[in-house]
């Protein structure tokens, strides 16, 4: 059973741990991950890529996030995502793009749509950090200040890219939590 950790949606219960394709992140991890972010979240605009069943975009929203894009490819994880927000209540904040994580980059650059946060857990079979990293500097994504916090297994990343900066790196078992902030010239 995958829960809402913190916020004012915290103990709620989040569907789909168990559909095919989905590796939830484990509560422990995610719990170190929005401490982490946590000063970043109040009325910010996030984006959670590869969301799979909404698990960290919904956690951002109960913590006081204004908005949450959420994209998957999946169409069978995008239906239990719509539950998700509805059991929530919180279709009001979310947006949801069932697309290729590189049609919404896209997407969201033509649109002019720019985010505090992005998170992104990418399914770990899928090497495509570091390609995330590009088209988000690439496309200019992030705000001043914005968060990139990545979830991942295989990928070896830098410490810097273009104008984001490493700021935080930490390790759970057979996964690291990578966060980067937008420096500003």
């Amino acid at each position: 059973m995958m829960r809402v950790i913190s916020g004012y949606l915290k103990g709620r219960n989040i569907l789909g741990y168990n559909i095919n394709g989905t590796r939830p992140t484990m509560d422990r991890v995610k719990e170190s991950m929005f401490a982490s972010i946590q000063d970043y979240i109040d009325n910010s605009t996030i984006l959670d890529l590869f969301c799979g069943t909404g698990s960290l975009g919904i956690e951002a929203i109960s913590m006081g996030a204004s908005k949450c894009y959420f994209v998957d490819n999946g169409k069978e994880i995008v239906k239990c995502l719509n539950k998700n927000i509805d059991n929530m209540n919180i279709k009001d904040k979310s947006i949801i793009l069932n697309k290729d994580y590189r049609e919404a980059l896209l997407y969201f650059k033509n649109n002019n749509i720019k985010f505090n946060i992005i998170l992104v857990d990418a399914p770990y079979k899928m090497e495509v950090m570091e390609e995330v990293i590009e088209l988000v500097t690439k496309y200019d994504l992030l705000l001043d200040n914005g968060i990139l916090l990545l979830e991942y297994s295989f990928d070896k990343l830098k410490d810097k890219y273009n104008n984001l900066e490493l700021i935080k790196s930490k390790k759970y078992s057979d996964k690291y939590v990578n966060i980067y902030r937008k420096i500003i010239d």
